[in-house]
């Protein structure tokens, strides 16, 4: 079998391609390198530079290739950008899912693994978010991820494709230094990010109905993330016909002041965190039931919010030698 997996080339499809390629599986990556790099691409994979908006690319590619089954994770994914530019966001992560799924069932491709994201719930009012909680996203990002999933499943109904929807909460880590998340767009590398200037890390709003009032999260490490797509497009290769949804977190919270405790921690730093008021739209709590992942795939994180700080602090300071503290 043959995988496409479209925005291999980036921090999460990297990590998705290095697992699928050790666990036997052949592989193409599909991407159009505007955030993703050439070189994270192992040396062997055939890498086919394209966008999933263009029909005739990936066409051509899956016919090239002659590829059996397809991971789509090639989107825009910045909350914030999708709120000033909601047309854009659309078109790619829509329109263009829409032009691969037409290119995929012309082709007879039976397989297709989707990249969703915990942005579809939400702000969940529940201790642990399951598969059936009632999905109200907050941001255009959101509603194309959930637009993705309806797109993804009806196409399924309609012409016996094979897939599986995969909602990621917070993903963090590296396999390796050199597959570190390189966007400053998520709490880890944010805080890193500030660290390294010498300047206090921000903690948006500390009276959240917490613990310790601030907000809590749910975090993957990037190799059990790629790793449940392994165990993802087997199931779907081994048992025709399914159409899952399923919870990738580990099922369990952590604040962000604990994170910047482990992140001082880790690093050497100690630079206590400025507080500054709530940003709109922050749920207090957003954790994982991923009861339903372990138990219908041979599938469990192995990686503790520790291995994740570690190994994405080895990457930052592979790009950032200053910020290494003795």
């Amino acid at each position: 079998m043959t995988w496409l997996i479209t925005g291999g080339a980036g921090y999460i499809g990297a990590h998705v391609v290095r697992a699928m390629t050790e666990a036997g599986e052949r592989v193409v990556v599909y991407d159009d390198l505007s955030t993703g790099v050439a070189e994270r691409v192992p040396e062997g994979v055939p890498l086919v530079v394209g966008s999933t908006l263009d029909g005739e690319r990936v066409a051509g590619a899956l016919a090239a290739h002659t590829v059996t089954g397809v991971v789509h994770l090639a989107a825009k994914k910045q909350v914030g950008e999708s709120v000033e530019r909601p047309l854009h966001y659309y078109r790619e992560n829509v329109e263009g899912l829409r032009v691969l799924l037409d290119a995929v069932t012309a082709a007879g491709v039976p397989s297709f693994v989707f990249s969703s994201s915990a942005a579809v719930y939400g702000m969940p009012d529940v201790d642990l978010v399951t598969e059936e909680t009632p999905c109200e996203p907050m941001s255009p990002y959101g509603e194309t991820k959930l637009a993705g999933e309806w797109l993804v499943r009806a196409t399924g109904r309609a012409t016996g494709l094979s897939t599986a929807c995969l909602r990621y909460f917070n993903v963090a880590g590296a396999a390796t230094p050199e597959l570190a998340d390189t966007g400053v767009y998520n709490l880890i590398p944010m805080i890193f990010e500030r660290l390294t200037q010498d300047t206090p890390p921000r903690i948006f709003g500390d009276d959240y109905p917490t613990p310790d009032g601030t907000c809590v999260r749910d975090y993957i490490h990037v190799v059990d993330l790629a790793e449940a797509h392994v165990a993802t497009a087997r199931a779907l290769r081994t048992s025709p016909g399914q159409d899952l949804t399923l919870n990738i977190g580990r099922g369990e919270g952590v604040s962000v002041r604990e994170m910047l405790d482990l992140i001082n921690a880790i690093t050497g730093y100690d630079l206590p965190p400025t507080i500054t008021p709530r940003r709109p739209g922050d749920p207090p709590r957003v954790v994982a039931s991923a009861d339903r992942i372990t138990t219908h795939l041979d599938w469990k994180p192995r990686h503790d919010v520790q291995d994740m700080i570690t190994s994405a602090w080895e990457g930052w300071v592979r790009l950032h030698p200053e910020a290494a503290r003795s």
